[in-house]
């Protein structure tokens, strides 16, 4: 297991320098000048010298030749100096410790939305195949699939502010600021991702449980008089739960990544908006350091959906 581990560790390396060799390279192609969206300024009404200008882009380094740039960006970020936001001049450390606690209270808040959710509904909807209850459940997820995140956000702002006079609040509370305040302005976004999430989960657990229900061993099980309740939850859905644990492995990625249309469209001050501000004004450090922690969090979450293989069916070992 621990060689294992390490071999998978080791691989990170090599994809994380080709995202961020491809990442650095693109924000170089992409049209636009960094130094001239800051002098210009928001509305682009700004004025400024030939002098001034150059000035800028020698702070910002942009006159130096491509790959040096690469390794001085390379170099801060193995020595955790990640820069200033070419936007704000604000420390890109500063930006992810205000921010990413955000995110992360609403994607851990919309990953257990998708798990209470998916997962019961999808085992029901196995075990009473082909009844109405199942036909309405795989009725349901078909629509959470259909249906854009974004305009199921809309929906839900618009339903609010008309029956209940809600609207998204200009100021976010943490949760170890005020729970009840931060929840009741959480909650709403996170059942906006989680009823359009929840659609992949449901389909995956109810058709790998009724692809368990049909082994040798849980027809055994039967055949030795236990109860269907017992056959079901201690021996189908344990076996049927490994593809829907990479389901949740890849939605708990996608979650802690960013959010970015529910955060814009429920005002939340999480990375999601940190990324559209940089993509706005090519803040190129903050893109840079984001999507690099991005790729990051997918890697080390698919190396723990692996170690949960092995906790969940003893079955399977690394070697």
């Amino acid at each position: 297991m621990q060689q294992y581990m390490m071999r998978r560790l080791f691989l990170f390396m090599p994809t994380l320098f080709l995202v961020s060799l491809t990442l650095f390279l693109i924000l170089r192609i992409v049209p636009g000048d960094p130094a001239l969206l800051v002098l210009a300024g928001p509305e682009g009404e700004g004025s400024f010298t030939e002098e001034e200008y150059q000035n800028m882009r020698e702070r910002l380094g942009l006159n130096d030749p491509v790959y040096i740039q690469y390794f001085t960006w390379m170099y801060g970020m193995v020595t955790l100096d990640w820069g200033n936001s070419i936007q704000t001049n604000e420390k890109v450390t500063d930006i992810l410790k205000r921010r990413y606690p955000v995110t992360l209270q609403l994607a851990l808040l919309s990953f257990v939305v998708i798990s209470t959710i998916g997962i019961p509904i999808g085992i029901l909807a196995a075990v009473k195949q082909d009844s109405w209850i199942d036909y309405v459940f795989r009725s349901l997820a078909i629509l959470g699939l259909a249906m854009p995140t974004f305009w199921l956000a809309l929906l839900i702002v618009l339903a609010l502010s008309m029956w209940f006079n809600w609207i998204p609040p200009l100021e976010f509370v943490n949760l170890w600021e005020d729970p009840r305040t931060s929840i009741t302005q959480l909650i709403f976004p996170a059942v906006a991702l989680g009823l359009s999430s929840q659609g992949t989960t449901m389909r995956m657990s109810r058709s790998q449980l009724l692809e368990v229900m049909r082994e040798d061993y849980v027809r055994t099980a039967r055949a030795k008089g236990l109860r269907e309740r017992v056959v079901i939850l201690r021996h189908a859905v344990r076996n049927a739960m490994l593809p829907v644990l990479t389901i949740l492995g890849t939605l708990l990625g996608v979650l802690l990544g960013g959010t970015i249309v529910i955060e814009v469209v429920f005002n939340i001050p999480g990375l999601g908006r940190a990324v559209i501000n940089a993509v706005y004004f090519l803040d190129q450090p903050v893109l840079q350091v984001i999507v690099v922690g991005f790729t990051l969090i997918f890697l080390v979450l698919n190396l723990l959906v692996d170690m949960l293989y092995a906790v969940i069916d003893p079955r399977i070992r690394y070697s």
